[in-house]
Order: structure tokens, then C-alpha cells, then sequence
């Protein structure tokens, strides 16, 4: 079943409340770039045409991008999947009122880390640490494989990188251009059981298919952190990331004006369970995230049914049954 079957099923009900639809109006919601985010967005965009009866403008963006946005223009109003740590506009965008935090979209939070795989851990258990790595830069294939431009975690790791003095042992920073393929070069490299070294984070189908052992580089330093969260950071710190707080936030004006809508953006939460199941289905099946929304929408009723106001439950009652 697509979006569009959905929406006609979701329609046999809509006439109990149809009048209510021109309230909502035109809003506007970030879709990050990357699986998880994709799914929470297209299941948002969903329920909020078919059960509040907005019409939503789907903005494609990343964290650092979407803060900017808010920042210069207040829009988009809904910002969701914002991997807070490491994006130092946060702060002050939520001190100052301009967004407003609504939920923790991943309840359990984010993991990131820089990661070797399983294979390569247990054949060499030396590589679990950075000074191990370091040491022994041919057994990771001399790369590291980092996060795409824009992303909150490029930065971060790049500045670690130069703490660690990756260029000095021969392991080169590699950036890669996409998403898709950071997680391809994990695929390749468990298919043939070649070297791998780099950074990712879950909830995510590729650490839940692809085993994987975090390397050891140090604790967390909170403020050695947020100056590697700079791209001009002067004095690059090693060391882990913090638990990531993930989370959705409203513009000021769209809390203001949209109560009923922020409060279900408020509900809509998924586990790492969830969430790693739903990006394991969408591998398997080689579907889109639109698609992956949909197999959520048909398979947890009984969680989403309880993000909605009674009158989005009404109208949305058809594919409650």
C-alpha cells in the first residue's frame, strides 16, 4: 500500500470532520537527509495533511543548515531529527525563543562513534584503541571514512582527526559525498572482509546488520567538544562523542499559531527498536523511505493512533479499523 491508497483509505472517514481541514493551512517541515529522518518526516507529513488537513511543503536540509534557516528566515516550522550535540546555533536559537523543543524524537537518544568492524576487531584487538590504530594505520587500509559536508559530525570529526594526527600516521580523512555511500563502504568492506575505519551513529539498519566494535578515543569532554563542533576550531580535541540528544522543534510563531499540530509533533517519538526494524525493512525490501513511512502507518496503528487529537483520529479512523 502507498501514500496515495493510504490517503484514499483515510478518506472513507473524512467527511465527519472535513471542514475543519482549511484551519491548518500551508506549513513547512525539514526532511534530513539521512534514513531514520526521512521515515519520521514522510509519517509527520502524513497525518498532519490526512488527519489535521495541513498542506505540507517538505523542506530537504541537514542540521547545521536547518538552524541556519530558522535563524535568517523562522522557517521551516517544524524542525525534526535535530542531532542537537555538536550544532552550536542550538542553544541559542532555543534561549532566545525562536524555536521551541517539542519531543525527543529518538526516546532512547543517538549513538555516535568512530567504529571497526567486528571481523577486524577480533583478528586485531589493538585496533580497538586509537592508540592501536594509530600504531598500525595498514591494518585499517589507511582511511578513515567520515560523515558528508554539512554534517554536524564532519566537522567533529575532522578536527578529532587533526588531534589525533591522522595525516602524520598515514590515514587519510576521506569525506565521503553522501550518506548512502558512507553506508555502502561499510557493506563493501564486510562483504569481502576488507579493513574499515570511521564514523557512524544509530539508530541505523547498517549497525544492526553489519556488527561493529566503537574504538576507544577517550572520554567525553564537553567543552573540547563544542570547540570541535567549529569548522575553525583552534586547538582540536580527541575524544568521545556525548548521547545525543535527538530532537523535533516548532518555531515560536508555529507553536503560537498551530497548538493542535505542535501538540502532535510533541507525540511522535520512536525507540531505537522501532526504528532500527523499520530502516532494517526498508534494506530488505530496497523501499523508500515514503515507503517505509507507509509500512509503519499500516503496522503500528496502536502507537500513532495515540499521537493524534480526536479529531485527526476521527478522520483517520478508516485505517484505524
Amino acid at each position: 500500500m502507498n501514500f496515495k491508497l493510504l490517503a484514499a483509505s483515510a478518506a472513507v472517514s473524512m467527511g465527519v470532520a472535513g471542514a475543519a481541514q482549511a484551519d491548518c493551512g500551508e506549513i513547512s517541515i525539514t526532511e534530513m537527509d539521512w534514513g531514520s529522518a526521512i521515515i519520521v518526516t514522510q509519517v509527520s507529513k502524513f497525518l498532519l495533511e490526512q488527519g489535521y488537513g495541513c498542506t505540507v511543503t517538505v523542506v530537504p536540509s541537514a542540521t547545521t543548515p536547518a538552524l541556519a534557516s530558522v535563524a535568517e528566515t523562522g522557517e521551516p516550522d517544524i524542525l525534526t531529527e535535530l542531532w542537537t550535540n555538536g550544532a552550536p546555533a542550538y542553544p541559542g536559537l532555543i534561549e532566545s525563543g525562536a524555536i521551541i523543543e517539542r519531543a525527543k524524537v529518538l526516546s532512547d537518544g543517538g549513538v555516535e562513534a568512530w567504529w571497526i568492524p567486528t571481523y577486524l576487531a577480533e583478528k586485531h584487538p589493538e585496533l580497538t584503541t586509537m592508540e592501536g590504530i594509530l600504531a598500525n594505520p595498514e591494518l585499517v587500509g589507511g582511511r578513515f571514512h567520515n560523515c558528508p559536508v554539512g554534517w554536524t559530525c564532519q566537522r567533529v570529526s575532522t578536527n578529532m582527526a587533526k588531534a589525533a594526527g591522522f595525516a602524520d600516521a598515514g590515514i587519510e580523512d576521506f569525506i565521503h559525498g553522501s550518506g548512502e555511500t558512507l553506508a555502502a563502504s561499510i557493506a563493501s568492506a564486510y562483504d569481502s572482509k576488507e579493513p574499515w575505519f570511521g564514523y557512524y551513529w544509530a539508530p541505523t539498519s547498517i549497525l544492526g546488520r553489519y556488527p561493529m566494535v566503537q574504538v576507544d578515543v577517550g572520554p567525553h569532554v564537553a567543552e573540547a567538544h563544542e570547540c570541535n563542533s567549529q569548522e575553525e576550531c583552534a586547538e582540536p580535541v580527541l575524544g568521545a562523542f556525548p548521547a545525543s540528544d535527538v530532537t523535533t522543534v516548532v518555531t515560536n510563531t508555529f507553536a503560537d499559531s498551530h497548538p493542535e499540530e505542535t501538540a502532535l509533533m510533541e507525540n511522535v517519538q520512536f525507540t531505537n527498536d522501532v526504528m532500527n526494524g523499520l530502516l532494517a525493512w526498508q534494506e530488505e525490501n530496497n523501499a523508500s523511505g515514503e515507503e517505509a513511512a507507509v509500512y509503519f502507518l499500516t503496522n503500528f496503528q496502536d502507537t500513532w493512533s495515540e499521537w493524534l487529537n480526536d479529531d485527526a483520529r476521527a478522520k483517520l479512523s478508516a485505517l484505524l479499523k
